[in-house]
């Protein structure tokens, strides 16, 4: 080899080491209004902090108020249904503190909605959330009531309602929020939200696309119905809401050791075995077609875990598109950075979302007709 062939080969690795070692470097596209990040505490609780956060926005878009909405409001009044469906399915059926967007919404619906300074969630000198005793406490009075209903003593929906009262406060009647008198239900109307104008979207193959079918995951105990879209119809909605200025509920898998809080990242590398190096430096991604997703989905690497709040989208230096997700695990802490926010590259996104909701004024009018909306 000359010594000019030489140096072409050495200048070649060079580059192609630059080109291989790209620290993220992001540009912001779209960043909508959000309220703070805060912490779901030790609670498994985000289905009400990310949807709770989402119609925060949608309240700002709306009517230009900013308001802290109770996240523990709904739960309050969400535990009993969950029981209720428990004790029907005579212990059958999963009894744990998820849930899922449409939970919320069902709660406002028959219940209303309170700002968080009402029906804060802590009871006593707390200060933090921790539903690890709740389950626990609930769960053997149904289980008592299902083994023998006749001869049980008492009345077990009053019971759960003294554990929740306990542990959460007792829901509220009447309140005053800013001078002025409202129940639960006028609050709900002063904040502008119409529930009858927010539709859940989802993608999976076992179930006809432009059709609408209640999804068959574990934390779906309340039954509710998805439209079924293709996936890149699923990414374009995404992408077409948030640019029209419309932000995003996400229910999504988080277990991938590529989704991260401490980096603020979420990526699918195409070499799996690229592990933790992938959040530090850019790598080519794994191309994800519908037949990939409904795999994943099957053999239960994709799970439902966690509920966040879309609110914005990135790209990084390459022009890859990334989603600014709004999480619910607090920030500036040892395990979360970058505000406790998560930017989610679109290939992650299209593997790992299980379902979105949006307002249905941010879909296109072609798919309001594929959805017969």
């Amino acid at each position: 080899m000359t010594y000019k062939n030489a140096l072409i080969f050495l200048l070649l690795i060079a580059t192609s080491t630059v080109v291989f070692s790209q620290t993220y470097k992001f540009k912001t596209l779209i960043d909508l209004e959000a309220t703070e990040v805060i912490s779901q505490g030790k609670t498994g609780t985000c289905w009400s902090f990310s949807t709770s956060s989402f119609l925060e926005s949608e309240i700002i878009r709306l009517t230009g108020k900013h308001i802290d909405l109770s996240e523990m409001y709904n739960v309050r009044q969400t535990y009993p249904k969950k029981a209720w469906n428990y004790v029907m399915r005579q212990g059958t059926a999963q009894l744990s503190e998820g849930g899922l967007a449409h939970d919320v919404m069902n709660s406002i619906s028959q219940f209303g909605l309170v700002p968080n300074e009402v029906y804060t969630g802590l009871q006593g000198s707390h200060t933090t959330h921790d539903h690890s005793k709740i389950v626990g406490d609930i769960k053997p009075i149904l289980d008592a009531y299902i083994k023998s209903p006749v001869t049980y003593e008492g009345d077990w929906k009053s019971n759960v309602e003294a554990v929740l009262d306990e542990a959460l406060g007792k829901p509220v009647d009447t309140f005053e929020y800013e001078g002025a008198a409202y129940t639960p239900k006028s609050f709900l109307e002063m904040t502008g939200l119409k529930l009858e104008d927010y539709v859940s979207i989802t993608s999976f193959s076992h179930h006809p696309y432009h059709s609408n079918f209640i999804l068959e995951i574990p934390d779906n105990f309340s039954n509710g119905s998805y439209y079924n879209v293709t996936l890149d119809e699923l990414a374009q909605i995404t992408n077409d809401a948030l640019n029209a200025g419309f932000s995003i509920e996400l229910d999504c898998d988080v277990t991938e050791d590529t989704f991260s809080s401490k980096y603020g990242l979420a990526v699918i590398p195409e070499d799996e075995t690229l592990g933790v190096h992938a959040l530090k430096e850019i790598s080519k991604e794994k191309e994800v077609t519908p037949e990939y997703r409904q795999q994943e989905f099957e053999n239960f690497n994709t799970t439902d875990d966690h509920l966040m709040h879309i609110v914005g989208m990135l790209e990084d230096q390459n022009g890859t598109l990334y989603y600014k997700v709004k999480n619910s695990w607090g920030k500036n802490t040892k395990r979360v950075s970058n505000e406790g926010f998560i930017y989610m590259s679109e290939a992650y996104f299209k593997l790992k979302a299980i379902s979105i909701m949006v307002h249905k004024d941010a879909l296109k009018p072609s798919v309001k007709s594929q959805l017969n909306l």
